[in-house]
């Protein structure tokens, strides 16, 4: 075996193996610090032991005592049941187990053993029922008689094999876990303890006091790192000097502007202006510009093209799916119509034609994989940038031969604890006005009593006004791919709908259909040829049907607020009335009070505010967003914890330690694969 480190990968520690570690990277451990850093969703309190004359049913407790007997009893149906006796000083009690044959082999009579476990009753008896045992020897107990780490699990992966390797890790990298890396000036400001303690109380606690101020130290660590690395990015990024500065042409500018068919909202102005000082300025822009579905982002972004365009460089839009894709290419369509702007799609489907003589690429992660002859790009957009990963952005950004300007676009709510943290390397401009003309969504939680009555106002609100509408359905798999049985539901979902709608024309949009396929189902949709539209959440970006007035939303309760008020802005793009319905058979208070948030409330910053107090950063942003936030135990709701680390990371900046450089650069490393 190789010497044991903590960059030593799982497979090569020892007791674990490729079978095990194939199992292991399902929970993303796959070094032995990555095991070590695998913390316990919560701890069991075993740690009182009780007399076996103590003991009463329907509770969980610990005995301690000698083994009597132990032994294999087989039923009259071929079961397979393991007897042991245990006795102390104040009686004896019996434990059995089922299909363990091997634990008669173990508990041999005289040895001392733990039992933890839950009492019941059997053959009239009362008896603890599949408890777990350790025999006690010179060492403190691990799975016994303390506060006992229950980790999250996978098949194959049991909180007690996960217990035993820890403490194994714990005791052989106790050394080389005694070199910390934060300084120590750091720690003694913000009343932190060591790494090495900190990491054996999160596992093993002696006591809940520990248990905190480990805890404490580890959260401090997640959010310093988080916040560091964003400045250092900034720093990295600001050290860039353009070759090609913008000058500004404002009467064409304003002239563009003038020829669009609305009026730009004061938001979009106010962020036009802080977009155009950037690009005048001498440093490559980094701006992030966040607005509601809706918003008018695309707009916004067009004017900064325009200038590139004015300026003789060339533009990329990247967009994370092909139907968000043709929606941006529609759009600047519209807007460059009077201009001699030439535009460029760019998707899996599209044939290799040359890109040369276009002023403007627009596409997906095609752009990626393309060798694209456009040269001096001036400016790079990147929309829903937090699904890309770091890896992919940076070979985007090295296709210009010079430093671009580089723009980031969302329509993800971002709670400004989350930005001003995780981007903290990127100047932040929000739309948060909506365009003038766009009515208010009415939003309804619909209890299952009232399903078939919204069924038939649907239908008699399709009929009536001729609008269309959309049913999602979530996906049922914790994944970013639609897998086959998120098809069959939708499926089945779909066939529901088309009986209960037999008189209105319905299609069915999911991802794993081809892009053929997709954009044939839009283009129905957009030409008035379906009534209603079932879809997964595919459509939670880039479709813009200004006659669709109703979303309908199955099993709302599996969303978070910031996607549900992302699928609501599907609608009300016209000038009808609009409407989204949640539909849920959840009827749990703290749930539909949740979803009636999403009624009351039409702004999605401050619903993606009550989903980080009421669910955390991971359900705002769902499995897929999730890895850029890469937090364990701290919470962006932790006001106090954000300035500190905030602090911290800028005192550390001035002279980062050589153990933390090697932190950052194998997060680094981690980072680089797509999210």
């Amino acid at each position: 075996m190789p010497v044991l480190t903590l960059d030593t990968l799982i497979d090569q520690v020892y007791m674990i193996g490729p079978t095990y570690a194939r199992r292991l990277k399902k929970l993303n451990i796959f070094t032995a610090n990555d095991l070590l850093h695998h913390y316990p969703s919560r701890h069991n309190d075993l740690s009182h032991i009780t007399t076996i004359n103590q003991v009463k049913p329907d509770e969980i407790c610990t005995i301690q005592g000698k083994i009597v007997s132990c032994q294999n009893i087989y039923t009259k149906l071929g079961k397979k049941i393991q007897k042991a006796v245990i006795q102390d000083s104040t009686g004896s009690i019996e434990a059995i187990w089922f299909n363990q044959t091997f634990i008669a082999q173990t508990l041999k009579p005289n040895l001392t053993v733990n039992l933890s476990g839950k009492v019941g009753w059997f053959n009239r008896r009362l008896t603890l029922t599949s408890p777990d045992y350790e025999l006690i020897k010179d060492k403190q107990p691990v799975h016994t008689a303390r506060l006992v780490p229950v980790y999250p699990e996978t098949a194959g992966v049991s909180s007690k094999w996960l217990r035993s390797r820890i403490i194994f890790l714990l005791d052989k990298l106790k050394l080389q876990l005694n070199q910390d890396w934060l300084p120590e000036n750091i720690k003694q400001k913000n009343n932190l303890i060591n790494l090495s303690p900190a990491l054996n109380q999160i596992h093993f606690p002696d006591n809940q006091v520990n248990l905190n101020k480990a805890h404490h130290r580890l959260e401090f660590d997640e959010m310093l790192l988080l916040q560091l690395e964003a400045l250092i990015r900034k720093a990295t990024w600001q050290k860039k000097t353009l070759s090609h500065k913008f000058t500004i042409n404002q009467s064409k500018v304003l002239q563009l502007i003038s020829s669009l068919p609305f009026k730009l909202t004061s938001a979009q102005n106010k962020c036009i202006k802080q977009i155009l000082a950037d690009l005048e300025s001498d440093k490559p822009m980094n701006r992030l510009l966040q607005g509601d579905v809706g918003s008018g982002k695309t707009v916004v972004a067009a004017i900064a093209i325009y200038l590139s365009h004015l300026n003789g460089y060339k533009s990329i839009l990247m967009a994370p799916t092909t139907i968000l894709a043709n929606q941006h290419f529609a759009t600047l369509k519209t807007v460059f119509a009077n201009t001699s702007i030439k535009l460029k799609l760019i998707t899996s489907s599209t044939k290799k034609a040359t890109t040369a003589n276009a002023d403007i690429l627009v596409g997906t992660h095609a752009l990626l994989f393309r060798k694209l002859k456009a040269k001096n790009i001036g400016l790079i957009i990147i929309d829903e940038q937090h699904r890309f990963g770091v890896k992919q952005r940076s070979k985007l950004i090295s296709t210009s031969k010079t430093t671009p300007h580089l723009l980031s676009m969302t329509a993800t709510p971002i709670p400004r604890t989350i930005a001003l943290t995780a981007y903290a390397d990127l100047d932040l401009s929000l739309l948060d006005q909506m365009p003038q003309g766009r009515k208010k969504v009415k939003t309804w939680v619909v209890p299952p009593s009232k399903r078939l009555s919204a069924y038939h106002w649907i239908e008699n609100q399709l009929k009536k006004h001729k609008s269309q509408a959309f049913v999602v359905c979530p996906l049922i798999e914790p994944s970013d791919k639609e897998t086959m049985k998120d098809i069959k539901s939708v499926t089945q979902e779909f066939d529901n709908l088309t009986q209960i709608f037999n008189q209105l024309k319905l299609d069915l949009l999911h991802g794993r259909l081809t892009n053929k396929q997709k954009n044939s189902i839009i283009a129905n949709f957009q030409a008035k040829k379906t009534h209603i539209l079932v879809s997964t959440p595919v459509i939670e970006v880039g479709i813009d049907i200004p006659n669709a007035t109703i979303m309908v939303i199955e099993d709302a309760q599996r969303f978070g607020l910031a996607q549900l008020h992302q699928l609501r802005g599907r609608v009300g793009r016209g000038d009808k009335s609009s409407y989204c319905l949640l539909f849920s058979d959840n009827t749990n208070p703290d749930i539909l009070k949740r979803l009636n948030y999403l009624a009351n409330t039409s702004s999605g910053i401050k619903l993606a505010e009550i989903d980080l107090k009421l669910r955390g950063p991971g359900d705002i942003y769902g499995l897929k967003q999730h890895g850029f936030l890469d937090l364990k135990l701290a919470s962006f709701s932790n006001i106090k914890l954000l300035s500190q680390t905030s602090q911290a990371s800028q005192d550390i900046l001035k002279n980062i330690p050589s153990p933390l450089k090697k932190i950052l650069n194998q997060r680094k490393i981690h980072q680089v694969s797509p999210n």
